[in-house]
């Protein structure tokens, strides 16, 4: 099922984009589905001029694929991918984990904390605003880094959600096993120390993309994440 019309009033560039975007990662336009701008068009109701715009960011972004005659196709899900996405997560959030923790207030403190009961209470109910609780609690330990670094950490998770998704439908516990890890990374924060909370979050992440790539490709071998992981949080190397 794709994403609901657009309106005529809404047709601009950034409403197409944030529509489209959110049916991907969504998985309601399924990973390498291929159609037309045309039928894209056709579909969200838009013009080409504000579509072809939106194609161009999603596929700046890695979600698209621009294929000949104006056809595009949805970035498929692949071991490689992963490991190039994981690869870029690791680097850049130990290193901003590292600049955001010495930022860190009690009232920064109280604000992690809160987002940690509010993960505890939307996993147990299973509330689907527990991914959008879980992205905050993300961005918010690499926020200190700077604006700009953080969107693009923050546009990572998102697409990281795609991957997640393979790891959940699998296993209901997830968040009883995931828990441990965010409690590790907050911990470490709250002591002071950077580095510990780095590796806590190489941890974290190395589990998920190593529990996500068993499902998409077991004999695939993940050494430029562990090389990445040797590099920036050598805590978590024991992982692998």
């Amino acid at each position: 099922m794709g994403p609901e019309p657009i309106t005529r009033d809404g047709q601009n560039v950034a409403l197409v984009h944030e529509r489209l975007r959110a049916a991907i990662l969504g998985g309601d336009i399924p990973p390498g589905e291929a159609t037309s701008q045309i039928v894209l068009s056709q579909e969200l109701g838009v013009g080409r001029t504000p579509l072809r715009e939106a194609l161009r960011m999603l596929q700046n972004e890695g979600l698209v694929i621009s294929e000949p005659n104006r056809r595009v196709r949805i970035a498929e899900l692949s071991a490689v991918d992963l490991e190039e996405l994981y690869t870029m997560r690791i680097s850049l959030e130990t290193v901003a984990v590292r600049i955001t923790v010495p930022q860190l207030s009690a009232e920064d403190h109280a604000e992690i904390e809160g987002l940690m009961a509010q993960m505890d209470h939307l996993a147990e109910t299973g509330s689907p605003k527990l991914c959008p609780t879980h992205r905050t609690f993300h961005c918010r330990f690499v926020s200190g880094a700077g604006e700009r670094p953080t969107e693009m950490m923050c546009q990572l998770f998102d697409h990281a959600e795609r991957y997640r998704r393979i790891y959940e439908r699998r296993d209901p516990e997830k968040w009883a096993k995931r828990r441990p890890e965010h409690r590790a990374i907050i911990d470490a924060a709250k002591a002071g120390d950077g580095d510990a909370a780095a590796d806590a979050l190489a941890i974290h992440y190395v589990r998920t993309a190593l529990s996500v790539v068993r499902v998409l490709d077991p004999n695939y071998s993940l050494d430029h994440l562990r090389t990445t992981v040797a590099a920036v949080a050598p805590g978590a190397l024991g992982e692998f």
